[in-house]
């Protein structure tokens, strides 16, 4: 049960990695609390911070809050050992579901929750994107502030992604191109980009891209 929304976190669950961040959330870094389901106390805390935020009465309109909603669903479940389990104890409106799907979106990878603290994503958007498995939360993740997705395509895209429909294809479907990105470069950077692949009788997406590679290649 444990790794189905820890395995693809590699820090603690409840810890707050993202939120305690000052480069992703400025001075609300200080305020970051964390969640430690080894400790009853602070499962007792997690338990009372999910049942207000199943009554929104935490974090409603902001996606930090929101995030440490998620952590205390994550770390809820942990202590007590099932989604069943935490909705009990939360008590009040929290049903298993909503521990579920909260709980998910803590268990997203680290590069898209940044975005989620940033306000690019949407929490709601951020509920579907951990609907998908594995590298397809990525693709998901990038459509949604590279393709100016709506919360109700992403939900519609994860739910054919989930169908077993290849997520580039799902994802074009709904008017993305994926791996198409807009960027700013220098005016100098610009001008060698577009020499060099004139005389390498190359596009300039080739080019970048086969430097991205061989960088990526060369930090592993």
């Amino acid at each position: 049960m444990a790794d189905e929304f820890t395995g693809n976190r590699r820090s603690p669950v409840g810890e707050p990695v993202v939120r305690a961040d000052p480069a992703v959330t400025g001075e609300r870094a200080r305020e970051a609390i964390g969640f430690d389901p080894d400790d009853p106390e602070s499962v007792a805390e997690a338990a009372e911070t999910v049942r207000q935020f199943a009554d929104n009465t935490v974090g409603a309109d902001d996606n930090v809050l929101m995030l440490r909603g998620a952590a205390a669903c994550a770390a809820l479940v942990r202590g007590v050992g099932s989604y069943k389990a935490a909705a009990e104890r939360a008590g009040g409106n929290v049903s298993v579901s909503f521990i579920r799907k909260w709980a998910r979106v803590h268990d997203l990878p680290q590069a898209v929750r940044r975005h989620v603290a940033r306000g690019h994503i949407a929490p709601t958007a951020a509920k579907h994107i951990a609907r998908v498995p594995g590298e397809a939360r990525y693709a998901l993740a990038w459509a949604v502030i590279d393709g100016n997705l709506t919360v109700r395509d992403v939900r519609s895209i994860a739910s054919e992604i989930n169908d077993s429909v290849d997520p580039q294809r799902a994802l074009r479907s709904y008017g993305v191109t994926p791996g198409q990105l807009s960027i700013q470069l220098s005016f100098d950077t610009y001008i060698e980009l577009r020499r060099r692949a004139s005389m390498a009788n190359e596009s300039p997406d080739a080019i970048v891209d086969a430097a991205l590679t061989a960088y990526f290649d060369a930090e592993e």
